[in-house]
Formats: structure tokens, C-alpha cells, sequence
């Protein structure tokens, strides 16, 4: 199978080529934002760059890559474009500047929308220049470019600016454009429509003519581009050459039909019009389709339109149509066709008086109405109104071929979605893994369009939005996929033996070749089904390899999926794997197919089970596993080997590969999609249209839901009534205890609720009242029952003093509906997640909670939060493998809460023991938890009754206060509380007290009671399952396990009542829906209330590692900011606690009014100066070092060497000055950097004592959700500015610090980015050179912006800082007393060292198991090992003082350097 040529990366060109650009002499001259005098508008300059720049390039990326990075359109084309000057050239370049924004994935529409009053015309002139011939004043390039133009239009609906123009194309008056039969029969269908249609041809009777004439044009704009692109396809011949041109345009075009089928709005009357344009007809008869090369993208974005075209949905409803409303439009077109016939076609009898399964097929139409001539089928074709009416006496101008293709596409049988979704193979296969069109390689450049879906704003039914997002998901996987497969089989290196067969001339750790593979067993297919139940095979490998790789393969678990390869080489012994050429010529790999582990065979051949009992060991290096194959792909390959004699694949295999099993659970998440898809998703009413993006995106907020609740218990969520009057600005308070003393809290609020529907009131003055009441809230304190004597008995407390925006996202959080919080940087989400939880836990007890979050990491936070509240930890219960890493001593897994409640079960029973003994009752009531509860019920409630009758009021005189700890039973038991018990001050204090020793000890009866049923069932799984299902309140595990594990959570009956997502912004859209429906439904309906999401759409989105996925399908768009983007409301936390006010000041630009908490500014640790450094933030601008900025040893492996070495040299100067290293962290945009710096950190710093090791060196990326005191950060670029540009990057970059952040990076790049200027802004006014205060010991007493009383130095480049930190470690050793001992410390024995490294390997690769590779930062299987290799050797040519700077492990090693 040949592959097509890797494409090139587009390099991006150097600060210094953008100095020399004509281009950029341009900018500074005219438009430039650094520049203070520019040059007045110029229309020729805008020809000039046109015509010389951008077309004599071809429309160079590069190019308009310059062009757009410099703010041409921002502060040149838009800023003076109006009517007066509009020309060709000017309209070009304003959509080549908005395409290339799309390309970058930077926000496009900004600028127009500040000087929206041009964008009509400018949008009119697109129009006509989209509809020019294409021998005229546009060339077919320059139209192609204004397609994908239109297309961003169309997919940009929700600004108001673009939908206000783009909505007069596809709204009901498009219908001009459809022939009149057919227009007759649609208004026919919908008698509504009619209404409709007569009131436009009023309206428009009404318009002046030019304005008609103008309405008539956008109208019939689609229309006309549909049939102009018809003449262009017309134009593409069979064999001849064909310019590139032609197809670009096709495809672009292809793509437009796409994204207005697959958009309601769009697609509701644009849908009638393609299917009376019979579009597809005309281009499934192409050449184009023909042209195995040119024609194969084009082919598959003709069968996504197919797909769409024919969609299961009422295009004017947006229902989804069921399976059997599908059968009833397809035998009602049948039908219609045999009455057609029967009528008038005497020829077609047969035909008309068949049943209709007989006739539907393809083949039995082309039967029918293949020998009819071409006359006839016009005919029948215009009875149906697909075709205008046949004059009499003239022949049809269509081929025959085009009008029978015409009447067989529409009539026949279909196979529904849902059939070819369950047919569909789970494994991607060899056609699929190296598909350039729908996998793309890593450098894809955004530049052509690609055969995939892609997520935007809106869906058109559920069954939609699960389909593209499980064809995204499974493509992604299979880029994983190729890349594991790429590197394993490349490593074993197939040659070509002698004889014609394979020898494997290296080894993988990942693969290994089959001995032997059999297929074992295929069972039958299901009632209804063509394909096998189940197929197994059994694979034989040899493992004759290391012990912990051998135990790798024989630790392959159930479920796990492996690949089987067959790799055919025809390249001879010891021939090299060359990168640049296609993959699979080389190695010769012809098949793959997935399996999954069922498990290992023992010596006798059955399958070893994953249990308690220990595996049995296995003789000798053979091993035999048992898979399960995909059973539609085994059926797909056999019908193939039948029907066309070809080889059987299964007989083929040489190469088994496993992955890792982090990255291995895709199919599992596949399958769950499906699942979905089987199932009726049940999504509750209140979200279906929200989930979709249609309807009014704030029908779910709490406030417009019909459920609201009125009065809520806030319980510890207000430290006083003054915090609680705060905390409702705007609000009349009234509190029921006028007693200052009693307005204590815990409070119950009483809410206004009003219906969303409210009457409409004339009266002025009742409206005034209305507002009052609005604003009203009745407050009433309450006492918390007394719990018990015992000083655990008393309820933890919140301690946290919470904003008003805070309270304001606690209250929506316990109201049923949706609701949406964002918070910036440091404005304790967490805290306000969990007072959520905590709230609806004590409001609604019978109700469960589900927590679903992205990283282990949030989840381990919120969960050691959640213990310090009043919770109980029984209700507790946390899923997934994640529990190992919370940092108590509780195991709060499911075994973990099983042993939890069997020891908890003992501890009860010794107390029911020990209160038998203090009661004087024989027997064993302690034996069961059965018996216990007969012993509540006849011993001790009989004996509280009693006690009650004797001690409560008996009429109006009280009793006597001595009395109730007179007759009080439980005195031993109580004895070993807290003396006295009784205080004897009040009667109603005491019986309170008294109260509360029974209620401890009900409490621990009911408890028992809750434990009876790990009495009964037996096994530690039966009692987990039970405490999933009936015992846990609150439950947490990740997006991933919920994916994992629904079939198996739905299985059990798990239930729950509310889901609250943390870092909401960073779950992919598929993972965040899931956990929706991790249930069954109840009658019909979703028991779900409650949705909280909690996340920051300003900072990164979920890790995508292709950058086609990324960026063209905007698969990184969660559903959180999609929801945002659609207008759902949210709750913006304002106030961040988290760093200086100063360093707030380079992030907050991007939120709503984000504003410091009071401590930020009151703290001393905010308020002092950083030692030894003059300003608390600085960028620090970093040259080429030994002529060299940036490399790239690997694709988007970026280092710089220069950056590195001078961010370790402050590093070490810090440690120098008594900073603790642990307080640092180095951050760095790029995988290759942060393995450099660690490098560089291991031979400067090693295991110093005088310095230590940072807190962690990795990338921004990884360290999303962390923070440190100080932060180093590395921008390493110094071409292109890459993928920092994306503004959620820097947001998150920026706001990692809490007191000093200091950047290198080279300024000159970077200052002149658009996207990044309100930040850089900032940096830059400070200078650019690094201040420092070298005699200022660390902690200093100065005042931040204090001027210091030591002398500043000023560091003008690397190798200076690097020479002053080796000078200042030298004086450091020799003013210490241990100098004599430090230096004559012998170095470490190399094998440790080799150990300390391997260490960090190691560390390394699991560090990188789930690298966000965005744009620049791909994970390489060589990452460790480039990084390795590359900075030693480039820091071996460091000049001598620099070298000087290395101490190394210490002292010791620094003679060594300095020879």
C-alpha cells in the first residue's frame, strides 16, 4: 500500500528574516504599533502587497503569516477600509488575514466588531466576488479562498455581527431558488409554511426595487454558488491533467455543503435546496470521484455530505426521527414513485404492482429502470417535482446516466446509522492509520481541508453530537495508535532474509514476533446479526528478554488491546530506516488488526484469571495469550477473502505490539460511546436543548427552573451575620431573632421565588413593591441539635470568610439547574466546590452526589477538603486508581471503605458492649449486628421512655434541674466522657445535654443497622457493590473511569442526584457527557437535579496531541467554554488570594473584573520585597548565545541553550541567597527545553546542599492547577512566537506565581504579538536587563517597590550572570567553615549516579505519560533520550567563564571545569 510523501513542516522564519522583509519595512513605516509616526493610509500599498506578497507567492503561508503577526489587519486594512476604497485587492487581503486567524486558532472577529458599520457592504462585495466567473477578475484560487472565508462566516453564528449578515442567506425566503413543482409540493407539506411564504411576497411587493433586487440576489446566493461549483466540477476531466486549483476548490466547496448540513439553523431550509440541486448526483458522476490521486479527499467529504444530506432529523422541527419514522419517508417515496407509474407509465407496470422490499434495492431499481429511455425517466423524474416539466416534443438535456443515478440514489434502501455505527469495526485498521486525509501526520499546517468532522456550537440531534465525537475520539487514538506502531516495528527493524522471508535485526520493548497465531473459535452471530459473537485467537511469542520486560508481557491484563502486525520487508539486511520517506514502504507492513487480552493459557491451556491467588510460574520462554478479535472486522476480511479471493489476513501475522495502559482505553471508551448510542440517552429535559446549543441558553439556570427551592439551610457557610448580610449586596436582610446574641449561625434563608413567567402589571406602585419583596430575604438562626459529651461529637466548622460572588455560586450550586462557575487563577474554586457539596449533603440527605474530575490530582484536593467539613466519612467513597495518592491516612477506594466499615462494625459492637455492661443486661448483645438492634429496641428505648416520662414538663411547673441527671440511665456509659456531663445551670441546657448522649447513642445503632448487609453478603466485591449502590452520599472518580466503567456502574443500578465537574474547561466534550448518564433512567425521565461545572475557560484546554484534531475539528473545545461561547450564564469569581497584586495585574486583563482579596495587599509576605532581586516580576530579554537561539533536534522538540543556562544561573543565585529551593519552579514553554534544563540542572546543582533542586522543572502545561512562590519561566522561541500565542497559555504561564515571576525570552519576538500585548505591555515597561542585589540576604526587610539600601548590579547577558553566580559560590565556600570538608569530599560513586539518572528517567517517562502535546510539544518515544544527548554536547562548547559557572555537584568537581 503505497503511502503518500510526508508533508513538510512549515518552518517558521527567524526575527531577523522578519526584519529584512519588505513587508515588515512596510509595517514600521505605516502601521507598526511600536512605531510613534507612521505614514498616512495608502491605498497602493495594499495593491502593492497584494499583488507582490501574497499572489506572486501562491498565497505563501509565510507570507500571510508575516503579514497577519504584524497587525495588518488591525491596524491597517480594517481600521481605513470603507466603500470608497474597496477593490479587489482590499477584499483579498481582509479574508486572507481572517483565514490565516482561523489557521492559528487566535480570536478573528474582535477587530470587526469595534467598527462594525463597513461589514455589510464588505460582506455584499464577498458575496458577488464568491459568484465571478472564474476567467473574469478572480481566479479560482482567489474564489477558494473566499469559500473558506464564507465557511468561518457560517461557523462563527453566535457574534451578532456575522449572523445578522449571514442569516438573510439561509432563511425561508432561500426557497426562491428551488423550481416551482417543488416549491408547490414542500408548501404543500407544511401548511404553516404556505402562511409564511404568502406574507414575504407581501413584504416584498412593499420594497422599493433596488432593494428587492438586492434581497433576490442574497437569496439565490446559494443556489447559484451550487451551480456554479457544478460547472467547475463539469470542467475537471477524466484523465488529462487537472489543475490543483480545480480540486482545492472542490474540496473547499465540499467542506462549505458540510458545515451548513451539519448546522440546524443553517441546514433547516438550505437542505431542500441541495436535494433539488441534486448535487450529490452530479458529483458521485464526476471525473473528480474517478481520479484515484486527486479525487480520494474529495470522495470522502462526498460521502460526510451524503451522510448529512440524508440526516435523521426534521430539518424544520429539529426532531430526531426514529427508525421507524425513517421506514415510513422511505416506503412513502416508493410508493409514490409506483403510483407515478401505474398512472402514467404503462411500461413500469411490474414495477408498480411490486411489493415494496422487492423493488428497493439498487439492484432491482436499475432492473426497472435501466431499459427506459432518457425521455421516459425526465419524465418520471418531473412527476416527482425533482426535475422541471419535459416541453413536448423536445428531448431531455440530461444523460441518461445522470437521470437514473437521479432516481436510484432517492429510492433506494438505506441502512440506518445506528446499523452501520454497531457494523463498524472498533480498531482502526492499515487504510485508516496512514490516511493523511483523516489522520493527519504531525505536521499538518492547517492549510487544506481534511475528511473530518468537527465540533462547534451546535448539534443537530444527540445521535450527532455522540457520532462526531466518537469518530474524533477514535481518530485520535489511532494518531497514538500509529505513532506506538511507527516506533515499535521501526525499532525491531524488519529486513528481508535471504530466502525471501522476514529476519528482525534490532528488538522493541513494546513488540515482539509472533511464533505461532491460531484462530480457536468463532461462535455464532445473534438473531439478526451477520457477524460472529465472539472470535479468539491464540498468539505464541518467545520471550527471551530481560526479566522486567518479561514481566511486562506476562503482566498483560484482561481487557488490555494489543496490535497484531504483518510487516513484509523488502529492503535488505542492515538497510537504515530513513524518517523522510513513508513509513510503511519501508518496513513493508501490509496489515493490522486489533485484539484484546483475555488472558494468559497456564502449561495446560486454560486462561490464568486475575485473582488473590498468586500466578502460576510458567517453564521456559514460550508464552501463549488468548485474545478476543474484533468480530466486524473478522467478518469484513473473511467476506473479502470468499467474494475476491484474496489472502486471509489472519493467516499473515508476525508482530504483536502492546501499549502502555495509561494510553489503552480507548476501546473501552469507544464502546461506551456505542452503548450510548443503543441506548435511548435519557438527557434530562431541562438540558437536552442546552447540550445541543439551541433554545434560550439560560433555561436552566436556577432561577427559570420550576423546581426552585425557597428556603435552604446554609448551614456553616456564613462565620457571622454581618458575613451573611455582605454577602447579598443589594438585599434587605431580616433576621426572625431580634436578640443580637441568638444571630449566630448556622442560617436558614428564605428566598423570594418567583415563577419565570411573571403577569404584566400597569400599576406603578405594585411594582415597586414587587422589586422590594424581590430583594427581601428572611433569615432565621437555628441551633444544631447537641450530638453527643464526646469532643468529636462536635460538627467541624468552615472557616473560610466567602465573597459575595462566592456565596452567590454556592447558592446556585444548591438550587436545582446548571450551573456554571468560572474562576481565575487562585479565587478558590475548590472551596467553593466543596461547601457545594457539604451544603447539599446536610439540605438533602436521601440525595447522591457524584464528583467528576480530570486529573486524580483535583480529585485527591477536593476530597482532603471535603474530610476537614462536617461529612461523614461513611458516606465517602472514591473510584479509580487515584486514592493511592491521597495524603491521608483513610483509604477511601472501595476495598478501602469495605475494611472501613467491617472494623467500624467491631468498634460499634465493643460499644454496645460496653453499654450492655454499664446497663446490667445479660446475654450477648454484641454478638451480630441483628441482635444489637433487638437490644436497642427492648433495652435501651424502653429505659430512654421511661427516663423521658419521668424528667419532662408535667404542666406549667418546671421539673427540677438535679432531677434529669438523677434519673439519667446512661451515666456509666458516659462515664468516660468529658466530667461533669450535666452542668446543672438550666433545665432546658441539661435536657439538651441529655438529648444529645441518647442521640450518640442512636447514632451508633443506626449505623450497625446501615452495616447489617456486610453480615450478610460475603464477598468483598458484593459488599463494595452494595456500598456503591445504597450506603456512599458523595462519590468521585475521574471522566476517564466514568467512561471506563458506565456499562459496568449502569449495570449495577448506581443512582445519583447531582454531578459537580471540576477543571470543567479542561474535560474533553465526550468525557464531560458521559458522566451524565453513568444511570438508568427512571420511567422515562433522568433523575439528575443538579449540574455544577467548575472550570476556567481562559486557561488550557484538554490535551489534544494532533494538531489537525486541534485546531481543524476543534476537538479541544470543552463543553464548559462551548457553553460559554453559546451563552449560558456563569458566576465569575472576582477576587484571587493566591499572588501580589502586581503579578495579578499581567492576567487579570483577561477575566471580568478580577480583583485582589483583602490579605493579598495586608500580608506581610505579599508586601515585602523578593531578596536580593529589585522588582517582584521582570522579563528578561535573552540574545542568541554562540550565534545560536532556538533548535530543533525533533519535530517541535525546541530547545535554547542560552534561555536554560540563564534561567539555572538565577536559579542557583537565589539558592546562593538563602532562598529554599523547594519555593522555585522552572516552567518552560517546550518538552525539549524543560529536559535541557533538568541537564543542566543535574550537572550544575546535582545533589549541592548549598543549592538543591528546584520543586519542579517541566512545562507550563503540566503545571496547570500548581503554584510556587517563584517562578523561572523559559520562553525558548526565538523564530516564531509558536504556541504561546494561544492567550490561555500565557494566562496560564502568568498566573503560576504567588511572589516573584521572571521570564526570559527574546523581546523583540514576542513584544509584537497582537494576541500577548496587554501582558507584555506590562513586562516590557520594566527593563529588559536583569536587576539584582547581590549583598541583600534572604528574607530582607525592604518594602516591595522600596529602593534598596544595597547596591544594584545590572546583568547584561547569560555568560556574565553565569561567571557572577560561579565567583559568588567560590566566595561562599571559602568564607564557610566546612570548607575544608566540602572540598575534600570525594565525588559519588558512579553507580549511584547512574542510579540518581536512571531515577530521573524514570521519572521522566512517567511525567510524560500524559504530556499535553499542543502545537509545538509533541512527545517523542526519544524524548529523554534526545535530551540526553543534545544539551551535553551543545553545553561541552560553552566559552570559559560560562563553563566556570558550572559547579556541578559541588566543589568538587569545579577544579575539574576550570582546567
Amino acid at each position: 500500500m503505497a503511502a503518500p510523501a510526508q508533508p513538510k513542516k512549515i518552518v517558521a522564519p527567524t526575527v531577523s528574516q522578519i526584519n529584512a522583509e519588505f513587508v515588515t519595512q512596510l509595517a514600521c513605516k505605516y502601521w507598526a504599533p511600536h512605531i510613534k509616526k507612521k505614514s498616512p493610509f495608502d491605498i497602493k500599498v495594499i495593491e502593492d502587497i497584494y499583488e507582490k506578497e501574497i499572489v506572486k507567492s501562491r498565497f505563501a503561508i509565510r507570507k500571510i503569516m508575516l503579514l497577519e503577526f504584524s497587525q495588518y489587519l488591525e491596524n491597517y486594512l480594517w481600521m481605513n477600509y470603507s466603500p470608497e476604497v474597496s477593490s479587489k485587492a482590499y477584499l483579498m487581503s481582509i479574508c486572507c488575514m481572517v483565514n490565516e486567524k482561523f489557521r492559528e486558532n487566535v480570536p478573528a472577529w474582535e477587530t470587526f466588531k469595534k467598527k462594525p458599520e463597513h461589514f455589510p457592504f464588505f460582506f455584499k462585495c464577498i458575496l458577488r466576488a464568491a459568484l465571478a466567473e472564474t476567467d473574469g477578475d478572480f481566479s479560482l484560487h482567489e474564489q477558494t479562498v473566499l469559500l473558506l472565508f464564507l465557511d468561518h462566516c457560517f461557523n462563527s453564528l453566535e457574534v451578532d455581527l456575522i449572523r445578522s449578515q449571514v442569516q438573510q442567506l439561509i432563511s425561508l425566503p432561500m426557497w426562491m431558488g428551488l423550481q416551482p413543482a417543488r416549491l408547490e409540493l414542500e408548501l404543500k407539506k407544511t401548511p404553516k409554511l404556505r402562511k409564511f411564504w404568502n406574507l414575504i411576497r407581501k413584504n416584498d411587493e412593499k420594497m422599493d426595487p433596488d432593494a428587492r433586487e438586492q434581497a433576490y440576489q442574497e437569496r439565490r446566493f446559494l443556489s447559484q454558488l451550487i451551480q456554479k461549483f457544478i460547472s467547475v466540477l463539469k470542467s475537471v476531466p477524466l484523465s488529462d491533467p487537472v489543475t490543483m486549483d480545480k480540486v482545492h476548490y472542490c474540496e473547499r466547496f465540499i467542506e462549505l455543503m458540510i458545515d451548513l448540513e451539519a448546522l440546524l439553523p443553517t441546514r433547516r431550509w438550505f437542505n431542500t435546496i441541495l436535494d433539488d440541486s441534486h448535487l450529490l448526483v452530479h458529483c458521485y458522476l464526476s471525473s473528480l470521484v474517478h481520479r484515484e490521486e486527486d479525487g480520494h479527499l474529495f470522495s470522502q467529504l462526498l460521502d460526510m455530505l451524503k451522510f448529512y444530506t440524508g440526516f435523521e432529523i426534521n430539518d424544520q422541527t429539529g426532531n430526531a426521527l426514529t427508525e421507524n419514522e425513517m421506514t415510513t419517508i422511505h416506503y412513502d417515496r416508493i410508493t409514490s414513485l409506483q403510483r407515478a407509474a401505474f398512472a402514467h407509465f404503462p411500461e413500469l407496470y411490474d414495477f408498480a404492482l411490486s411489493n415494496v422490499a422487492e423493488v428497493d434495492t439498487r439492484e432491482s431499481l436499475v432492473k426497472c429502470f435501466g431499459p427506459l429511455s432518457s425521455n421516459t425517466l425526465h419524465q418520471v423524474a418531473s412527476y416527482l417535482c425533482l426535475l422541471p416539466t419535459l416541453p413536448k416534443n423536445e428531448d431531455t438535456t440530461f444523460d441518461k446516466e445522470f437521470l437514473l443515478e437521479l432516481l436510484v440514489s432517492r429510492h433506494e434502501r438505506r441502512i440506518s446509522q445506528i446499523q452501520q455505527l454497531n457494523q463498524m469495526p472498533l480498531y482502526p485498521t492499515e487504510k485508516i492509520i496512514w490516511d493523511e486525509n483523516i489522520v493527519p501526520t504531525e505536521y499538518y499546517s492547517g492549510e487544506g481541508c481534511l475528511a473530518l468532522p468537527k465540533l462547534n456550537l451546535q448539534f443537530l440531534t444527540l445521535h450527532d453530537y455522540l457520532l462526531r465525537n466518537f469518530n474524533l475520539f477514535r481518530l485520535e487514538s489511532t494518531y497514538e495508535i500509529r505513532q506506538d506502531i511507527e516506533d515499535s516495528v521501526s525499532r525491531m527493524k524488519p529486513w528481508q532474509s535471504e530466502y525471501g522471508g522476514v529476519v528482525f535485526g534490532g528488538w522493541a520493548r513494546m513488540a515482539q514476533p509472533i511464533v505461532a497465531f491460531t484462530v480457536v473459535e468463532v461462535a455464532k452471530p445473534n438473531i439478526g446479526e451477520n457477524w460472529p459473537t465472539r472470535v479468539r485467537a491464540d498468539v505464541t511469542i518467545n520471550l527471551n528478554v530481560r526479566d522486567h520486560i518479561k514481566d511486562e508481557w506476562e503482566g498483560l491484563r484482561k481487557h488490555d488491546v494489543c496490535f497484531l502486525i504483518t510487516v513484509r520487508p523488502t529492503k535488505p539486511y542492515g538497510t537504515k530506516c530513513d524518517r523522510r520517506r513513508p513509513f510503511t514502504e519501508q518496513v513493508g507492513l501490509v496489515y493490522v488488526r486489533g485484539c484484546e487480552v483475555q488472558g494468559m493459557l497456564d502449561d495446560r491451556g486454560r486462561v490464568i484469571e486475575d485473582g488473590p491467588e498468586p500466578r502460576p510460574n510458567l517453564r521456559g520462554e514460550s508464552r501463549t495469550f488468548r485474545v478476543f478479535l474484533d468480530p466486524n472486522q473478522y467478518q469484513q476480511d473473511m467476506t473479502n477473502t470468499i467474494q475476491n479471493g484474496v489472502e486471509d489476513v489472519y493467516d499473515t501475522f508476525n508482530v504483536i505490539m502492546r501499549r502502555k495502559p495509561k494510553e489503552n482505553n480507548f476501546k473501552a471508551v469507544l464502546e461506551t460511546i456505542r452503548n450510548l448510542m443503543n441506548t435511548d440517552c435519557v438527557v434530562p429535559d431541562w438540558l437536552h436543548d442546552i447540550i445541543l446549543g439551541y433554545g434560550d441558553p439560560s433555561s436552566a439556570h436556577y432561577s427559570k427552573m420550576p423546581n426552585q427551592i425557597a428556603t435552604l439551610d446554609f448551614n456553616d457557610t456564613f462565620l457571622s451575620i454581618e458575613h451573611l448580610k455582605a454577602s447579598f449586596p443589594g438585599h434587605n436582610v431580616k433576621v426572625t431573632a431580634d436578640d443580637p446574641a441568638l444571630q449566630i449561625p448556622p442560617f436558614r434563608i428564605t428566598f423570594p421565588v418567583r415563577s419565570g413567567k411573571g403577569k404584566k402589571r400597569k400599576d406603578a406602585d405594585t411594582e415597586d413593591e414587587d422589586t422590594e419583596e424581590a430583594k427581601t430575604l428572611i433569615v432565621e438562626p437555628h441551633v444544631i441539635p447537641n450530638r453527643g459529651p464526646y469532643p468529636y461529637n462536635q460538627p467541624k466548622r468552615n472557616t473560610i470568610q466567602f465573597t459575595h460572588t462566592q456565596i452567590e455560586a454556592i447558592r446556585a450550586g444548591m438550587q436545582p439547574g446548571l450551573t456554571m462557575v468560572v474562576g481565575p487563577p487562585g479565587t478558590g474554586k475548590t472551596d467553593v466546590a466543596v461547601q457545594i457539596i457539604s451544603n447539599i449533603y446536610h439540605n438533602f440527605p436521601e440525595q447522591r452526589t457524584l464528583i467528576v474530575t480530570h486529573s486524580n490530582q483535583a480529585l485527591n484536593q477536593l476530597f482532603e477538603k471535603i474530610m476537614a467539613l462536617d461529612i461523614d466519612e461513611r458516606h465517602l467513597l472514591r473510584l479509580g486508581h487515584g486514592e493511592e495518592e491521597l495524603e491521608t491516612e483513610k483509604d477511601f477506594s472501595r476495598y478501602g471503605r469495605v475494611n472501613y466499615v467491617l472494623a467500624r462494625r467491631i468498634e460499634l459492637l465493643e460499644e454496645v458492649k460496653r453499654l450492655q455492661k454499664s446497663l446490667g443486661v445479660p446475654g450477648d448483645a454484641s454478638y451480630t449486628c441483628e441482635t444489637a438492634g433487638y437490644f436497642f429496641l427492648y433495652q435501651v428505648m424502653s429505659r430512654w421512655e421511661e427516663y423521658i416520662s419521668k424528667v419532662k414538663n408535667k404542666g406549667s411547673t418546671l421539673p427540677d434541674v438535679t432531677e434529669v441527671s438523677t434519673f439519667f440511665p446512661f451515666q456509666e456509659y458516659f462515664a468516660n466522657a468529658p466530667q461533669p456531663i450535666f452542668k446543672g445551670r438550666s433545665y432546658e441546657e441539661d435536657m439538651e445535654i441529655a438529648e444529645g448522649c441518647f442521640r450518640h447513642i442512636k447514632k451508633i445503632f443506626t449505623q450497625l443497622e446501615e452495616f447489617r448487609a456486610s453480615e450478610l453478603l460475603r464477598s468483598g466485591l458484593d459488599r463494595s457493590k452494595y456500598l456503591l449502590v445504597k450506603e456512599a452520599k458523595i462519590i468521585a472518580m475521574t471522566c476517564t473511569h466514568a467512561a471506563l466503567k458506565r456499562h459496568d456502574l449502569v449495570k449495577l443500578g448506581f443512582k445519583y442526584d447531582n454531578i459537580l465537574m471540576e477543571e470543567a474547561a479542561q474535560i474533553l466534550e465526550i468525557e464531560t457527557f458521559i458522566p451524565l448518564l453513568l444511570q438508568n433512567p427512571q420511567d422515562g425521565f433522568s433523575r439528575l437535579k443538579r449540574w455544577i461545572m467548575i472550570g476556567d475557560h481562559h486557561q488550557l484546554p484538554p490535551v489534544i496531541k494532533n494538531m489537525a484534531f486541534q485546531k481543524y475539528s476543534n476537538m479541544e473545545q470543552s463543553l464548559f467554554t462551548r457553553f460559554v461561547r453559546v451563552g449560558v450564564p456563569t458566576v465569575d469569581l472576582d477576587a484571587q488570594g493566591r499572588a501580589r497584586a502586581s503579578l495579578c495585574n499581567l492576567y487579570n486583563w483577561r477575566y471580568k473584573n478580577l480583583g485582589n482579596l483583602p490579605h493579598v495587599q495586608l500580608l506581610p509576605e505579599f508586601s515585602t520585597a523578593n531578596a536580593g532581586l529589585l522588582y517582584d516580576f521582570q522579563l528578561i530579554n535573552v540574545e542568541d548565545f554562540q550565534g545560536v537561539g532556538e533548535s530543533e533536534p525533533n519535530p517541535y522538540f525546541y530547545q535554547n541553550l542560552g534561555e536554560a543556562e540563564y534561567v539555572v544561573a538565577l536559579f542557583m543565585y537565589m539558592c546562593l541567597l538563602g532562598y529554599p529551593a523547594d519555593r522555585i519552579s522552572i516552567l518552560t514553554t517546550y518538552n525539549g527545553q524543560k529536559h535541557l534544563i533538568r541537564d543542566i540542572i543535574n550537572r550544575r546543582c546535582g545533589n549541592n546542599p548549598l543549592i538543591g533542586r528546584p520543586n519542579k522543572v517541566t512545562t507550563v502545561d503540566r503545571f496547570q492547577g500548581q503554584q510556587n512562590d517563584y517562578i523561572l519561566l523559559s520562553l525558548v522561541r526565538t523564530r516564531a512566537v509558536g504556541h504561546l500565542r494561544d492567550v490561555r497559555r500565557l494566562v496560564v504561564a502568568m498566573s503560576r506565581a504567588r511572589l516573584g515571576l521572571y521570564i526570559f525570552a527574546r523581546v523583540s519576538l514576542f513584544q509584537n504579538c497582537f494576541e500577548l500585548t496587554p501582558a507584555f505591555s506590562q513586562l516590557t515597561a520594566r527593563p529588559l536587563h536583569l536587576h539584582i542585589i547581590p549583598t541583600e540576604p534572604f528574607p530582607t526587610t525592604r518594602k516591595n517597590g522600596e529602593r534598596p539600601s544595597h547596591e544594584v548590579q545590572i546583568i547584561k547577558n547569560m555568560p556574565q550572570m553565569a561567571n557572577f553566580v560561579y565567583n559568588m559560590y567560590m566566595h561562599l565556600i571559602q568564607t564557610t567553615h566546612h570548607y575544608q570538608q566540602t572540598f575534600l569530599q570525594l565525588p559519588p560513586a558512579m553507580v549511584e549516579e547512574s542510579e540518581e539518572v536512571q531515577n530521573q528517567e524514570t521519572e521522566l517517562e512517567t511525567e510524560e505519560e500524559t504530556v499535553p502535546a499542543h502545537a509545538d510539544s509533541t512527545p517523542s518515544p526519544t524524548d529523554a533520550s534526545c535530551s540526553h544527548e543534545t544539551p551535553p554536547a551543545q553545553t561541552e562548547v560553552t566559552p570559559a567563564p560560562c563553563e566556570a559557572a558550572a559547579p556541578g555537584a559541588g566543589p568538587d568537581t569545579a577544579p575539574a571545569d576550570t582546567e
